[in-house]
């Protein structure tokens, strides 16, 4: 199953099988399921939040363990610039031994600090207050982005008011939109292999950029393809929201919160 909406592609499928059939793009950007050992340990339900908020999700899918190769070497193939996975931070060095293997050049692991992560309820040892993503370059000669010295850190809430909340690993879009703005430019395209509720295609539309997402949950799908018909609705409404890719400062302030 394929929906168009405006400049987006929502493919329902295994993107195993889906990716290789769709051509080039210029950068794949993705939150893949987490390690096994993750996923197993957040097998049980959560209720973590106390503002009445969207409670997080179990993890009902597999880790990617047993498709993290394949799913690099297929990436090389089809991607010319950059290859950016989030990750956990044990993570890691389990993706950069897999594209030291491609012909992909690992290049840096970035921080996502999550100012209201979960605290350690048990009180045992340092909760996690952030989360990973890997970069790496496909294309030729040295690799370029738009962000100069800029370091490889992004803060933004876990739970921001706009959170929908029917997928258990949501990204703000915010945070995607700031990763969009330093790794893509308005003309070039971005692949989401593992798209899940869509929100990397919406922020890729809130800049100007086309993208393509794959998704093989049913469910999850029409999630992504609903909240893109909505944004596409909304921005037909306040047109001049759109017109250019959003060059603004992303700034946090906590104390609104």
């Amino acid at each position: 199953m394929i929906t168009k909406i405006g400049d987006q592609t929502l493919i329902l499928g295994n993107s195993l099988e889906v990716m290789p059939t769709l051509g080039m793009f210029d950068h794949l950007i993705s939150d893949p399921p987490y390690e096994q050992r993750l996923h197993d340990s957040k097998s049980k339900k959560r209720k973590l939040r106390s503002d009445q908020g969207n409670e997080l999700l179990q993890l009902n899918f597999k880790g990617i363990d047993e498709i993290r190769d394949e799913f690099v070497f297929i990436s090389s193939q089809i991607v010319s610039k950059w290859f950016i996975v989030f990750c956990t931070v044990e993570g890691t060095t389990l993706w950069a031994d897999a594209i030291n293997e491609s012909q992909m050049k690992y290049k840096r692991a970035c921080a996502w600090i999550k100012p209201d992560s979960t605290p350690q309820l048990n009180g045992q040892c340092p909760a996690q207050g952030f989360e990973c993503f890997v970069t790496a370059w496909c294309g030729q000669g040295h690799s370029i982005w738009n962000s100069g010295g800029k370091r490889g850190v992004y803060t933004h809430l876990v739970n921001s008011n706009d959170r929908d909340g029917r997928h258990p690993t949501e990204k703000p879009h915010r945070l995607m939109s700031e990763i969009i703005k330093d790794f893509v430019k308005p003309e070039e395209t971005i692949i989401d292999p593992f798209m899940g509720s869509g929100t990397t295609l919406l922020s890729a539309h809130r800049m100007g950029v086309s993208a393509t997402g794959i998704e093989k949950n049913k469910d999850y799908y029409e999630v992504a393809v609903e909240r893109l018909k909505r944004e596409y609705t909304q921005s037909s409404l306040f047109q001049v929201q759109y017109i250019k890719p959003v060059q603004e400062k992303l700034t946090l302030d906590i104390d609104k919160k």
